[in-house]
């Protein structure tokens, strides 16, 4: 059995499978958990969607910031939406099925036996991992429930900043929302910026990745995450990051997390 982390696909269904193909997946034992993003951006978001469906308990995924776009487009929130964005899922037979599909998902997935916990984008610095995994079943009852139109009506909006458990409503989902999904710095204080997207080493004076800030309250446990384009492959102890800008002209990898440490990538282009 191997468990691999795969990286945001953005609709590069090709490189998927090529990545699929190249990792020689058993179908019966082994497991792809996905950080999110699978829609969006890239040329075959439908298809996507299907391959990931079509794999079963095989695959896990949590949802990223694109794949929450998907579903408020779906809902009816036009807030954000470009001409004929991802008008190939909406507009599909089996459209309606996958968004259900979608908005089903997780948006945290916690292995205690992998020492792991899964996000898109990375976890306020407030939070430790049990209070992550409870915040973010808060949402996913939002996303699953009857109210699921009227959270996607609030969805976006970088405001409140940052956490206080007494946060109620519509506030407190979008917080726990962009923690999750939208995250890359921080201030001092443990604020969100959800502005700033460049590599670290490029940011204005007064902020810190988020994984960087001290007395970050989920550093005991091993954070797999994606989003961070710009930030590339980041492999230290206790955290991966791993979307390598497949989209972007780059490459899609898949990392083991279970027994040898295994890195696989396939550049853009490859089918």
């Amino acid at each position: 059995m191997a468990i691999y982390a795969v990286g945001d696909v953005q609709g590069c269904c090709d490189e998927l499978e090529a990545l699929i193909h190249a990792l020689r997946i058993d179908p019966g034992h082994d497991e792809l958990l996905f950080v999110g993003d699978l829609v969006n951006r890239g040329p075959k978001s439908l298809q996507t969607l299907r391959l990931v469906r079509s794999l079963g308990s095989q695959a896990t995924v949590v949802l990223g910031n694109h794949d929450l776009h998907l579903i408020a487009l779906a809902f009816g929130n036009q807030t954000r939406a470009k001409d004929q964005e991802l008008a190939d899922i909406l507009q599909a037979p089996d459209g309606e099925e996958l968004v259900n599909w979608l908005r089903h998902r997780p948006m945290a997935v916690y292995r205690p036996e992998l020492n792991t916990l899964l996000v898109h984008a990375g976890v306020a610095p407030q939070w430790d991992p049990l209070l992550t995994i409870k915040l973010a079943r808060e949402v996913e009852q939002a996303l699953r429930g009857p109210g699921c139109a009227n959270f996607m009506r609030g969805l976006y909006g970088d405001e409140p900043a940052r956490w206080s458990p007494t946060l109620t409503g519509q506030d407190r989902l979008r917080f726990i929302t962009n923690s999750l999904t939208r995250i890359r710095y921080c201030h001092a204080d443990g604020s969100l910026d959800l502005v700033e997207n460049g590599a670290p080493g490029t940011q204005p004076a007064g902020l810190i990745p988020w994984f960087d800030l001290p007395g970050r309250q989920t550093a005991m446990v091993r954070i797999v995450f994606g989003h961070w384009a710009s930030l590339g492959l980041l492999q230290r102890d206790k955290l991966l990051g791993i979307d390598t800008g497949c989209v972007w002209g780059r490459k899609l990898t898949a990392v083991r997390l279970d027994g040898p440490a295994k890195t696989v990538s396939v550049p853009r282009g490859a089918d």
